[in-house]
């Protein structure tokens, strides 16, 4: 049978907790993945999106945490809360990582996030408390004011950063702008993905490359926004394979 979650928080707010899923098995200390749900910030979306991901990952011997974070609407998120909620999450999984040396192996944890969490997986990266070795960046938002520039996500930027942000906060709170991150990356992007362009995507890899961060680039073909994150579909079955290496 899966693993059952359990749900801790990490912070006062009712949005910052995480659903923990230990490992199915026994066996030497685990190795940890943090999984970050999409949703463009917003409140219409929770972490409930990436269970099927961190059902597949419990099942494979991973230890996961799936992290919920303030969002935008009346859930009081934004920036910078939304990530720093994030890297409070990634903080104190780190002192948990310290305190169970043999249940948990430190050596691998893995921020995986998608979209919107793809946005703050990579960010996060940046925090120099977080225990992230690696990032899994899967149809990831990287570029804040070409997203507000062509209305993506609905105009999801302008509720996030604010009606009138200060100018360069676009680029403080863009990926693109703050590389290198300094930890090695999986970026994957299908070619059909309907909510964030590829081009996107293909920008920052080269952007990270060229400010040396070291980045697995693929572009799954036909696979859409969604694809990405259905354990069934050969784009996740690809970051399997991946992990497993």
């Amino acid at each position: 049978m899966p693993t059952t979650p359990t749900t801790e928080s990490y912070g006062d707010h009712p949005s910052t907790i995480v659903h923990r899923w230990e490992p199915e098995g026994g066996g030497p200390p685990a190795p940890v993945a943090v999984l970050l749900h999409g949703g463009w910030w917003r409140d219409l979306h929770d972490a409930s999106l990436m269970d099927p991901l961190a059902r597949d990952l419990a099942e494979a011997g991973w230890a996961v945490w799936n992290v919920e974070y303030r969002r935008t609407g009346t859930d009081g998120g934004g920036w910078p809360r939304t990530l720093e909620d994030v890297d409070a999450a990634l903080a104190r999984l780190g002192r948990v990582l310290t305190a169970a040396p043999d249940r948990y192996d430190a050596s691998r944890v893995v921020s995986v996030g998608h979209s919107a969490g793809g946005h703050l997986a990579l960010l996060n990266a940046l925090s120099p408390d977080t225990p992230v070795t690696e990032v899994v960046a899967l149809a990831p938002i990287t570029d804040l004011e070409r997203c507000a520039l062509a209305g993506l996500g609905e105009g999801a930027v302008e509720p996030f950063l604010g009606a009138d942000p200060e100018p360069g906060l676009h680029s403080v709170a863009s990926p693109l702008h703050r590389v290198p991150i300094g930890r090695p990356q999986l970026v994957v992007h299908g070619d059909a993905d309907q909510r964030v362009p590829v081009e996107h995507t293909r920008a920052y890899v080269s952007a990270a490359r060229a400010a040396g961060d070291r980045v697995e680039f693929s572009e799954p073909a036909g696979a859409d926004h969604f694809a990405v994150i259905d354990p069934g579909h050969p784009a996740w079955a690809g970051v399997r394979a991946h992990l497993a290496r």
